[in-house]
């Protein structure tokens, strides 16, 4: 199972069966790894034998988006999709502003891989997903594909979780104050949508202080009690559930903002916060994932590299949108855009996942399961 180096930035692609492309893919899923371990480890199976640490970090950013693997997905009511998994090759290192260009050049790229493959419906992983939610229009000519940034599906495994662990932790939702760090943005914003009726006041963070101020006036309009701050550190301390789903190059929303008995929802692809935090007398989870009941089966085998979770068939909920989609037989842009969740449309992508056996993942974090499973 050999590959060479000069295959793997020559753009040539690299064990794909000839046999299983014969019809075009019902899905097709664009991501990246968010460290460097992830990465070596999906080289590590391109080439058939692990790199030196040392050659990946050149390595990668010469490696152009390609096909690495097929996916095969059941659904509980028979049904089958089948899909292809393309890695943009984003670096790790390599998620800040100075970057964009070149990441959104990487991202229309693998959409370009995607829409040659013909594949129906695409759903857009990770930091793809931020860079294009507010910009479709940067995507190729789309032909007969159609792209999803997954958002909606995310936000209802957040709001499933949040309210998983209240009940395990026996916390008053009710009269609980939520934060929301990067609240404008499409997860957050639709967790706000989805959670602020439930709760006591809802705290807003992000950088850009005109879309708190028109997030913050939509939902007092509903009657909410609603704060905003572009400093963080001006009100963390008193949310008793928080909810981190900013875009940050690296985890830096810092243990000592938040307060002690917070439960923490980290859905950040990359993480916002670091490897092993811990809150005194708090819970950390790692939000937005689902599990896929009917099984689901990589072609080469990426068990363990691209799903890297302490639990079988989990997956985050942007990529699981487009599977759910396609085992629906609904070939649509579900989540297209930025700032247009609402609590309906996270009921209906819900109920067509549970149809088709793929629900909340089990709840983890960096030192393994929390809660009750």
């Amino acid at each position: 199972m050999g590959c060479s180096i000069a295959s793997l930035t020559s753009g040539a692609e690299v064990h794909v069966p000839a046999s299983s492309r014969r019809s075009a893919p019902d899905f097709a899923l664009i991501g990246h790894q968010e460290s460097w371990t992830a990465a070596a480890d999906v080289l590590a199976v391109l080439r058939g034998q692990p790199l030196p640490d040392d050659e990946i970090k050149d390595l990668l950013p010469w490696i152009p988006p390609r096909a690495v693997c097929h996916v095969e997905i059941g659904s509980l009511t028979g049904a089958k999709a089948r899909g292809v998994y393309i890695d943009s090759f984003i670096a790790p290192d390599r998620l800040e502003a100075a970057y964009t260009r070149d990441n959104l050049s990487r991202v229309r790229a693998a959409a370009a891989y995607a829409i040659r493959e013909e594949a129906k419906i695409v759903s857009l992983g990770g930091f793809s997903s931020i860079l294009i939610e507010g910009n479709f229009d940067q995507l190729p000519d789309r032909h007969d594909s159609v792209f999803t940034t997954g958002n909606t599906l995310t936000v209802a495994f957040i709001v499933q979780g949040i309210r998983k662990m209240c009940a395990i932790e026996g916390r008053d939702l009710g009269g609980s104050s939520l934060l929301i760090v990067g609240a404008t943005g499409d997860v957050g914003s639709g967790c706000a949508r989805c959670l602020a009726p439930l709760v006591k006041r809802v705290l807003l963070h992000a950088r850009n202080a005109e879309r708190l101020r028109k997030l913050a006036t939509e939902l007092e309009s509903d009657g909410i009690e609603v704060e905003v701050a572009t400093d963080l550190s001006r009100f963390s301390t008193a949310a008793g559930i928080v909810i981190c789903a900013a875009s940050l190059a690296s985890p830096s929303v810092l243990e000592w903002r938040i307060a002690r008995n917070a439960l923490i929802c980290d859905a950040g692809y990359p993480k916002n916060l670091s490897p092993g935090t811990t809150i005194p007398d708090g819970t950390i989870f790692y939000g937005g994932l689902g599990q896929i009941t009917g099984g689901m089966r990589f072609t080469p085998d990426f068990r363990g590299v691209l799903n890297r979770h302490p639990f079988p068939d989990v997956v985050h909920g942007c990529l699981l949108e487009g599977i759910v989609l396609a085992l629906e037989r609904r070939f649509e842009p579900f989540s297209e855009g930025r700032g247009r969740i609402t609590p309906n449309r996270v009921a209906e992508i819900e109920e067509i996942a549970a149809r088709h056996g793929i629900h909340l993942a089990p709840l983890y974090n960096s030192d393994g399961p929390v809660g009750s499973h």
